[in-house]
């Protein structure tokens, strides 16, 4: 295993017996610390962006008047329903504002946001009118019921 030598770039030039070996240096090579320079001056080598200044990605649109507007009513048309039964009553206009907005949004893909909430509102305010609408049934087929069993006594 001593015949083996290093590559033929890293063998180390010994001028004396005894001197530490020293590995040659290409010429591309710098040594520590020398040939960097001093440092531009802070600034001095900024070249502005010819299209301006570079954000960090691009903003949302805003959104959309209506999106938020018909995501609370839908949720509390279907909240109201299980607890109270009373603010169903705002289910329909859930579905109605939700669906211009979604409209809206669509006219105009750009300039607004919130597609989501005005599709989550338009959804629940469709369940809730179902919801309604199933409610009014059962109770005029209630009062339709006991009115019919008070005229057959």
């Amino acid at each position: 295993m001593s015949d083996q030598q290093p590559p033929s770039g890293d063998r180390p030039n010994l001028s004396k017996p005894g001197d530490q070996p020293s590995y040659d240096q290409s010429p591309y090579q710098q040594g520590y610390g020398q040939g960097y320079g001093q440092q531009p001056q802070y600034g001095a080598g900024y070249q502005p962006s010819p299209y301006g200044q570079q954000g960090y990605g691009y903003g949302l649109p805003p959104k959309h008047p209506s999106s938020t507007t018909a995501l609370v009513l839908g949720l509390i048309g279907l909240g109201g329903f299980f607890f109270c039964g009373l603010p169903v009553l705002v289910s329909p206009f859930a579905w109605v504002t939700g669906s211009r907005a979604m409209k809206e949004i669509d006219a105009n893909p750009g300039q607004y946001s919130g597609r989501g909430e005005a599709q989550a509102g338009y959804v629940m305010g469709i369940i809730g009118t179902v919801l309604l609408a199933l409610g009014v049934i059962g109770v005029v087929l209630f009062f339709l019921f006991f009115a019919g069993l008070a005229f057959s006594a």
